[in-house]
C-alpha cells in the first residue's frame, strides 16, 4: 500500500474553478467516505482550503487510485473530468510525502511561510480520524508533517518573510504620506497576504481599512478581524477616490488597478503591489500624485535585502529541513515494513525451542528443575545469538530503497508464512 495525493491549488487552477472544487461541511465528509469506499483505497484524508483541494489516499494500485480520486473530485464538483484533469497534479510514494511536508511548511502557499496551513492540515486530520477514514499510514504521515511544519517555523524565518515584506512596503509608504496612523487604506484581495496586510495596517494605527474582493463573504470575514468594512471589486474605483494607501494582493493575472481606475487625484496616493503576477498597471505611475511600489521597485530603491522579506534564505533552509525529514520518514517507514517479518522469525524460533525442549525433557523425566531451567536458557541464548546479527542487519538494510526485498528474502530463507507477519505486526521486536 502506498500514499497518493491528487489535488489542485492556486498554482495550477484558476480561482473560479478552484472555488467550484472546494468542499466543506457535509460535502467534505461525503467525499472522504466516497474516496475510501473505492476498492483501490484503504485510507483517505482531504485538505480543502480557499487555495487548495488535495486528496491524500493510501492505495494498492497507482493508476486505479488516481482514477478513483479524480472521478470523485469530478463528481463532487460537478465539473467534467476532462476539464478537471487539466489542472490536477499527482504525487506518489516518496513525492507524496515530500509534497505534504512542503505544504505543511508553507512552501506551497500563496504567501510563502504562512502558518495558517498547519491549522488546516490539523483540522483535516482530525476530521479523517473522527470519520474513521485515516488509518495508521495517514495518521503517522500527517502527524509527521505537522511536526515538520512546526520545526520549519521554529528554526527559520519563513513565517516572518511575508510580514517583513509588508513592513518594508509600509515604511516606504510613510516616506510619501508621512505617518500612516489615521489614514484610509484599501486592501484588494482577501487571501493570506491580504490578511497579513490588513493586520499590519491595523497594528500601525490605520483605523479605516476597506477589504475589496471578488467573493464578498471572504471580504467580510477579513474586514471583521480588523474592524474594517467590505467592498466588491466593482467598488474599487470609488474606494480609491477615498483612500490614501492601497495594497493589492490578488495575483490573478489581470490588472485590478489602472490609471483609469484611479482617475484624477487632489491628494497623494501610495499603491503597494505585492501580487505576482502584478495587479497594478505600471501606467499608474504617470498619474499625478500617485506613487506605485512593487517588488521590483523595492529592489531598485536599495532595499533588496529585505524586499523579499528574507524569503530566499528562509526558503532554502526550509527545503533542507523538508529533505532531511522526508529521508527520516521514509527510512522509518521502510524499516517498519520488515518488522512483522522479524517478529515472525523470532516467533518461529521460539516455537522450535519450545518443541525441542519438550522433546528433550520427555526423554529425561528425572532431570531436576534447576538443570532444566539452565538447559532451556542456554538453548534460548544460542538461538538469540544466531538470530541477532541477521535481524539487526535486515532492519538496517530495510531502511534503504528496495528494503522490502530483504524482508522477502528472510521469509523465503526461513520458510515463514507470508501471512504471518501481518498477523503479528502489532508485537514488539526485541532489539
Amino acid at each position: 500500500m502506498s500514499v497518493l495525493v491528487v489535488g489542485l491549488s492556486h498554482r495550477t487552477t484558476p480561482v473560479a474553478l478552484l472555488e467550484r472544487v472546494t468542499v466543506s461541511g457535509d460535502a467534505l465528509v461525503k467525499l472522504l467516505h466516497d474516496v475510501q469506499a473505492d476498492e483501490n483505497v484503504s485510507e483517505a484524508l482531504v485538505v480543502s482550503t480557499c487555495n487548495r483541494v488535495e486528496v491524500y489516499a493510501v492505495v494498492d494500485r497507482f493508476h486505479g487510485g488516481v482514477t478513483a480520486v479524480t472521478n470523485m473530485l469530478a463528481a463532487h464538483s460537478g465539473l467534467p473530468q476532462e476539464m478537471l484533469a487539466r489542472h490536477l497534479y499527482v504525487h506518489y510514494e516518496d513525492r507524496a510525502v515530500q509534497h505534504l511536508f512542503s505544504v505543511a511548511c508553507g512552501l506551497d502557499s500563496m504567501v510563502v511561510g504562512e502558518g495558517q496551513i498547519l491549522g488546516q492540515i490539523r483540522t483535516a486530520l482530525r476530521l479523517a480520524q473522527e470519520e474513521g477514514t485515516a488509518g495508521t499510514t495517514l495518521n503517522e504521515l500527517a502527524q509527521h508533517a505537522l511536526r515538520v511544519g512546526k520545526r520549519a517555523h521554529a528554526d527559520t524565518g519563513i513565517d516572518r518573510a511575508g510580514a517583513s515584506l509588508v513592513g518594508v512596503g509600509l515604511t516606504l509608504a510613510e516616506r510619501v504620506l508621512g505617518p500612516i496612523g489615521g489614514r484610509r487604506a484599501l486592501v484588494v484581495g482577501a487571501g493570506s497576504m491580504s490578511s497579513l496586510s490588513a493586520a499590519t495596517l491595523s497594528r500601525a494605527g490605520v483605523t479605516d481599512v476597506v477589504i475589496a474582493n471578488r467573493t464578498r463573504e471572504r471580504a467580510e470575514r477579513l474586514a471583521e478581524t480588523v474592524g474594517g468594512r467590505a467592498a466588491d471589486l466593482a467598488d474599487v474605483p470609488a474606494e480609491l477616490a477615498e483612500a490614501d494607501l492601497v495594497i493589492s494582493c490578488v495575483g490573478a493575472g489581470t490588472r485590478t488597478i489602472t490609471a483609469e481606475t484611479i482617475g484624477d487625484r487632489d491628494r497623494p496616493l501610495f499603491v503597494l503591489d505585492l501580487a505576482l503576477p502584478h495587479d497594478v498597471d505600471p501606467g499608474v505611475r504617470d498619474v499625478p500624485g500617485v506613487t506605485l511600489v512593487d517588488l521590483k521597485s523595492m529592489q531598485q530603491d536599495g532595499v533588496g535585502d529585505v524586499s523579499d522579506g528574507g524569503r530566499a534564505e528562509a526558503i532554502c533552509e526550509v527545503r533542507r529541513i523538508v529533505a532531511e525529514e522526508v529521508a527520516a520518514y521514509l527510512d522509518a517507514a521502510r524499516a517498519a515494513l520488515v518488522t512483522p517479518t522479524v517478529v515472525a522469525l523470532r516467533s518461529k524460533a521460539a516455537g522450535v525451542v519450545e518443541a525441542e525442549m519438550g522433546r528433550l525433557l520427555s526423554r529425561l523425566p528425572d532431570i531436576d528443575g534447576r538443570m532444566r531451567d539452565e538447559i532451556t536458557q542456554t538453548v534460548r541464548r544460542v538461538v538469540d545469538k544466531l538470530l541477532h546479527e541477521p535481524t539487526v542487519r535486515v532492519k538496517r538494510l530495510a531502511a534503504s530503497p528496495g528494503g522490502d526485498q530483504y524482508a522477502e528474502a528472510l521469509r523465503e530463507l526461513f520458510g515463514l508464512d507470508p501471512k504471518k507477519p501481518e498477523a503479528v505486526s502489532s508485537l514488539e521486536v526485541e532489539q
